[in-house]
């Protein structure tokens, strides 16, 4: 009996975007509103290499980067939630699909000693250049029309299950632990026996909410978290069962 657990990072895991965090690096804590502004929808990555750009033109280096990433507070739960899944390693595997970086995925789970409890963490690749400055790379290409231009969560999943069954390795279950509108796409590709968690009072819960009101549920159970407890309570009946 194996499960695959399956986590968002920002506001999931941690309880804010670790992309718009690092704004506190900024002069004033804030971007100038030409740059804030040319977000255009899809393309966050390309928006963050501008705003890391920024920052490395304003002075800002590594060191001072990473203070600031590691004060980021954990959802509610959270550390207990990962802790127990650290103990309990023989039930499950637990990875990360986020549309955040390398370099910020590393700095908080490394801090708080949690690195070793993911088997892998599925994220777009970022590095420091020569000259200081974090330069972030989409994950990977795919024709998902429903995704950002980086990253297909769905994609991410299914390609990580195949790899496993390959290996011999078939879930029992797959929980898929999220927030955001690019959830829902992996949640969508999941099974009757799997089990979707959307965050309370977040985009993921709304939109499979208006699927189902749309008569077009998704085929997985749906459990609404608000805190990691929660989460942590249904893992522990899982093992029991």
């Amino acid at each position: 009996m194996k499960f695959l657990l399956v986590f968002d990072f920002d506001y999931t895991v941690i309880d804010e975007n670790s992309d718009t965090w690092i704004v506190k690096c900024a002069p004033e804590e804030k971007l100038p509103n030409k740059l804030r502004n040319s977000y255009q929808k899809g393309h966050w990555t390309e928006y963050m290499s501008r705003v890391f750009r920024y920052l490395g033109d304003s002075g800002v280096r590594e060191d001072e980067m990473k203070r600031t990433m590691t004060t980021i507070p954990f959802t509610t739960g959270m550390r207990d939630l990962l802790d127990f899944i650290g103990k309990n390693k023989d039930f499950f595997d637990c990875i990360i699909i986020s549309d955040s970086n390398t370099v910020f995925i590393d700095w908080i789970l490394k801090a708080a000693n949690f690195h070793e409890v993911l088997d892998e963490v599925f994220t777009n690749p970022a590095t420091f250049s020569g000259a200081g400055y974090l330069t972030v790379q989409n994950f990977h290409t795919h024709r998902c029309a429903k995704c950002p231009k980086n990253l297909c969560k769905r994609k991410v999943l299914e390609e990580f299950v195949d790899k496993k069954l390959q290996q011999g390795v078939k879930y029992t279950k797959i929980i898929y632990i999220g927030d955001g509108g690019n959830d829902l796409c992996p949640v969508t590709s999941l099974k009757k026996d799997d089990i979707a968690m959307p965050r309370q009072g977040y985009t993921l819960q709304k939109m499979i909410s208006q699927m189902s009101e749309d008569l077009d549920p998704v085929q997985s159970s749906v459990l609404v978290w608000s805190s990691g407890v929660e989460i942590l309570s249904h893992l522990k009946l899982l093992i029991k069962e």
